[in-house]
């Protein structure tokens, strides 16, 4: 048996860090191309070029459009190319952040550097970049020579953030432990190029359980704008321990279903984390899993305003084309389904669900 655990080179956390970035970025590079959006250059782009000026660093700000594509990561690498950049800063979402570790690599593997704004999914620590086409389908998942050099998280930015980001995070989060045990139970290889250690099991076993333990009292501290310890536990939760978790731990159905979910047009408005929440779902009903751990799953779900059905996703017209579409698709050969049973047929995920529909709608 070999494992595989990957995890950024450095990862910080905490209020008011943005601000000392420069620190921790000096030796990385001398001059930085900043991957971002028109609005987070408003809101903490000065703050970002300020403390890099202050260790003596040039930078350069490219607007990001909003979509992890082919197009968008040639033209970061053409701007920095132009500005002789020698590391890039990704500050934003996952897509933002995607663009960024993507430049990075067809550069040649340059310093990278990421600052999450919001914390709506695992992927800042991850070596891995989603790719989409401009219609918001997958078309692949690009693997980095290595993970991000800093992960810098300043949960002022978190705090301050509309609350529907950290509740997809949570979604995105609450499935990294049972994807990572069902890759533990099969054997199935890992991002990581590996099986699935003890290591990441454990830390996506401490995931569940911190977002079990802290979610609510963090969700009040979003609506507050304030920092509190169960956000910073929460924020650890879904940036490190389920980045950590779903590379070295492995998916499942989860992110399977939620990859054709892409194809449901009255879906298009839910976040990866509601999608990946409703496939865990989906996954728990394929494993058989027992009565208690799905009305546990269930009861986090609507504790928390995560999908339970497909109404909760935005499918209030249920097609059957449509949905055998999306099982076909999370059951297709180069997907993660296979690591829960390698048995499991497009049926079998179409009747799961329907089945977690009719659930979590009447449960």
């Amino acid at each position: 048996m070999t494992i595989g655990i990957k995890a950024p080179g450095y990862y910080v956390q905490g209020a008011g860090e943005l601000d000392r970035l420069g620190k921790y970025v000096k030796k990385l590079g001398t001059s930085f191309l900043i991957v971002g959006s028109p609005n987070n250059k408003k809101r903490v782009g000065t703050r970002i070029m300020d403390s890099l000026n202050e260790v003596g660093k040039q930078a350069v700000y490219w607007e990001f459009g909003g979509q992890c594509s082919k197009q968008a990561i040639a033209d970061a690498v053409m701007v920095a190319e132009n500005h002789g950049c020698d590391a890039i800063i990704g500050v934003g979402g996952g897509k933002a952040l995607d663009t960024a570790k993507a430049a990075a690599t067809n550069m040649g593997g340059v310093s990278t550097i990421l600052i999450p704004t919001i914390a709506s999914n695992d992927a800042p620590c991850s070596s891995v970049a989603v790719i989409y086409n401009d219609e918001g389908v997958v078309v692949k998942a690009l693997m980095m020579n290595r993970n991000p050099d800093v992960v810098l998280v300043d949960t002022e930015l978190i705090a301050q953030a509309p609350k529907k980001y950290l509740v997809s995070g949570m979604g995105d989060a609450l499935a990294t432990y049972f994807e990572a045990r069902a890759c533990w139970r099969s054997g199935a290889k890992t991002m990581a190029r590996g099986q699935c250690s003890r290591t990441a099991l454990a830390l996506a076993e401490l995931c569940y359980q911190t977002l079990r333990e802290h979610s609510v009292d963090a969700l009040k501290s979003v609506e507050q704008h304030i920092v509190t310890p169960s956000l910073e536990a929460v924020v650890e939760a879904c940036v490190f321990l389920s980045g950590i978790g779903f590379e070295s731990g492995g998916l499942a159905a989860a992110h399977a279903v939620n990859d054709g979910l892409a194809y449901l047009s009255q879906a298009k408005g839910a976040s990866h984390g509601e999608k990946v929440a409703f496939g865990l779902l989906v996954q728990l009903q394929l494993e058989q899993a027992s009565e208690q751990e799905r009305d546990e799953v269930l009861s986090y779900l609507r504790q928390v305003g995560l999908p339970t059905c497909l109404a909760d996703l935005g499918v209030t017209e249920v097609n059957e084309p449509e949905l055998r579409k999306v099982a076909e698709t999370a059951n297709a050969p180069s997907q993660f389904t296979k690591n829960v049973r390698a048995d499991i047929t497009v049926e079998d995920v179409y009747n799961a669900i329907m089945s977690v529909d009719a659930l979590g709608r009447h449960k």
